[in-house]
């Protein structure tokens, strides 16, 4: 079995924007856990930039391979992440982020999705939700995660959602997909 690629998003429901508390638990995860790929994933705190730059230290100083800002294309650019994680409203956004040499993460929630992003040449891709978490849709499972990654043998697929166990990390592990990522797998 090869060893899945671990992809840490963070959310302020669980990280916090209290910058001190914030470095804390980012410190904490990444003490605890071999990531590889990070994504600061913020939608709604003011202090987003003093975020990114604390998550950029801390990062850099656990050696996480890929460190990702989700959706934000003018704090990527303007902080020097190494690349951004797109949400499935962005694909027009794709040929910016290739022209700035961003590594590029797209979300898909279906084989239109990603078709579109096979497309585009993108190798890597999120596709969700696989297990079952809030708010996000009937869950595609592990059988239909399988046939998803053979029927798009060219992208790299990453699963997401509701992935809080071993157990589920252990069902993945069993597919060919390139890696999972989660929030709450972490905290």
């Amino acid at each position: 079995m090869k060893k899945l690629k671990s992809y840490l998003i963070t959310d302020p429901t669980f990280f916090t924007n209290n910058p001190i508390d914030f470095e804390r638990k980012l410190k904490e995860v990444l003490t605890n856990y071999k990531i590889d790929i990070a994504c600061l994933r913020d939608k709604t705190s003011n202090n987003i930039e003093e975020l990114a730059e604390i998550f950029l230290k801390v990062c850099k100083k656990f050696s996480i391979e890929k460190i990702l800002i989700n959706s934000n294309l003018s704090l990527a650019t303007k902080m020097k992440f190494d690349g951004i994680h797109l949400n499935s409203s962005q694909f027009n956004e794709i040929e910016k982020v290739k022209k700035l040499n961003l590594f590029t993460i797209i979300s898909c929630h279906n084989f239109d999705e990603l078709e579109k992003a096979s497309k585009l040449g993108l190798n890597f891709v999120t596709y969700s939700p696989i297990f079952d978490t809030p708010n996000k849709g009937e869950p595609k499972g592990i059988n239909n995660l399988d046939e998803t990654i053979k029927k798009f043998p060219n992208l790299n697929i990453i699963a997401l959602g509701g992935i809080i166990s071993d157990n589920q990390v252990k069902q993945i592990e069993k597919t060919s997909a390139y890696g999972f990522a989660s929030i709450r797998y972490f905290v």
